[in-house]
């Protein structure tokens, strides 16, 4: 039973690939916006794969591209495709998902968008656990600000996104809502760590470190501090909240992060942490879902579960 099932698969996973690959090779373009540049992914001939693209065409009776100076992109007719392309391909992971659980084998690819604050504790965890439990079970990890998460849902490169306050949310499909209060992070030297919970003025009365102003952070620190008729004045931004994090203990400063994203407490770190009051600055919302509509491949959708259950268990959510 289990080599007629691997047989099954193998023979499924062969022919719907012959079929496919021609228009996984328009998606690539339409990802790419160039054919030069789908080409070297490829590792085809662009004139070959031009040739593909003409041929489509021709099938057709519509363009699929609008050929520009700096490369092409899709024509009406060609979004419609792409769409129809990138649902048959997640279709077709999720029956070789069904298959393989037909034989006991737990196999399949979650992609995953996220913000910058779930890359160092929380999202290896998550994943370490599932796949100690599934090892055939593959992951992407995508690395997508706030305004970028939600096109790689669009666009099929992404299964499930979570992302800190997001700045649109057309075809979000949301399946959790975190809630996450923001935190002060400073050395454990810092005079404001004899305190429990800190007061936004306060803070502001020392240096402060911020990340950049495509983070949700960022947002959620700017309205508090206009709230209270005052304004940031920083001494160091970066785009990396890991190296805001450790610059901390570097000199006499504070940076804001939130919970999801730091360690867990721990003796004798050289780093504290503390949450600012909440009446100063609400928590923010760190969203988990998926493209509204899409059914997802069978790991990705016990991926999510996990997630969820977790999430439910360790943090406020709605």
């Amino acid at each position: 039973m289990l080599r007629a099932s691997a047989k099954f698969t193998s023979i499924i996973y062969t022919t719907e690939m012959n079929n496919l690959f021609p228009l996984m090779s328009v998606d690539a373009v339409a990802k790419s916006g160039s054919i030069r540049k789908a080409a070297e992914i490829l590792a085809i001939d662009s004139t070959a794969l031009n040739r593909r693209i003409l041929a489509i065409e021709r099938e057709l009776g519509f363009d699929i591209f609008e050929r520009i100076p700096r490369g092409v992109r899709l024509t009406t007719a060609g979004e419609i495709l792409v769409h129809h392309i990138r649902t048959q391909s997640s279709d077709f992971e999720r029956v070789k998902s069904q298959i393989a659980d037909l034989s006991g084998e737990r196999r399949g690819h979650v992609s995953i968008a996220c913000s910058q604050a779930l890359l160092p504790y929380f999202l290896p965890e998550q994943i370490s656990t599932y796949r100690n439990e599934h090892p055939g079970v593959e992951f992407s990890v995508l690395l997508r600000d706030r305004a970028a998460a939600e096109q790689a849902l669009v666009d099929y490169s992404a299964d499930l996104v979570l992302v800190f306050e997001p700045i649109r949310l057309v075809e979000f499909q949301n399946l959790l809502n975190i809630r996450q209060p923001l935190h002060a992070v400073m050395s454990a030297n810092h005079p404001l760590t004899n305190q429990s919970t800190l007061r936004l003025r306060e803070c502001l009365e020392y240096p402060i470190v911020i990340p950049t102003k495509n983070y949700g952070v960022r947002n959620l620190l700017e309205l508090a501090v206009r709230r209270i008729g005052l304004k940031i004045q920083p001494v160091l931004e970066s785009d990396s909240f890991e190296f805001l994090r450790y610059y901390t203990t570097a000199e006499d400063v504070l940076g804001f992060q939130i919970p999801i994203g730091l360690p867990r407490p721990q003796k004798n770190s050289d780093i504290a942490i503390r949450p600012i009051a909440t009446k100063d600055i609400p928590p923010g919302l760190l969203y988990f879902g998926q493209l509204k509509g899409r059914t997802l491949p069978v790991a990705a959708a016990r991926f999510a579960q996990q997630i969820i259950e977790h999430s439910i268990a360790r943090f406020e959510c709605d």
